[in-house]
């Protein structure tokens, strides 16, 4: 069994989003009275009137900022939501409650290259993880929405 590591986006980097996001612009604010953005930043979904940003995110150009990897034309970017406001980060553990949707885990590796995508359903999603990291060839997996493609978390070993 492999010990996993959640990785929210971290909280400086939200802050750099906030000013600028990924895309070279601002983030668009908003205050949903119903809430339920899935929030990056604290892998937790807004709650009823709670101020979001939606910022455009490169998590694997990132990723591969701090790893030394070329993702290449694997890099993308697509749209997050996060707290405009500075937040506690998530709590430890699987983010269960952010989970309520199909997903798929895109395995990387070291490369920064796809080597598969998998989809899951919710209750299954934190143990496929584990067996994707099982391989030594993936370096970090990415959880993302299935109809929408859009990062929720990466994924690697403790």
């Amino acid at each position: 069994m492999t010990t996993l590591r959640i990785e929210p986006i971290p909280a400086d980097t939200c802050a750099r989003l906030l000013r600028s996001d990924d895309a070279g612009r601002p983030p668009v604010l908003s205050t949903p009275a119903e809430g339920g953005a899935p929030l990056r930043c604290c892998l937790t979904r807004a709650r009823p009137g709670e101020p979001v940003a939606l910022v455009s995110y490169a998590p694997l150009r990132r990723w591969a900022a701090e790893t030394g990897a070329d993702p290449g034309p694997y890099d993308e970017q697509g749209p997050v939501f996060l707290h405009a406001d500075p937040c506690d980060g998530p709590a430890p553990g699987w983010p269960d409650g952010l989970h309520t949707g199909s997903r798929v885990l895109r395995a990387y590796d070291r490369r920064g290259h796809i080597l598969r995508g998998v989809p899951v359903e919710p209750a299954e999603a934190r143990s496929r993880a584990e067996a994707l990291l099982t391989d030594p060839e993936v370096a970090v997996v990415h959880v993302r929405a299935l109809g929408f493609g859009c990062f929720f978390h990466a994924v690697r070993r403790a």
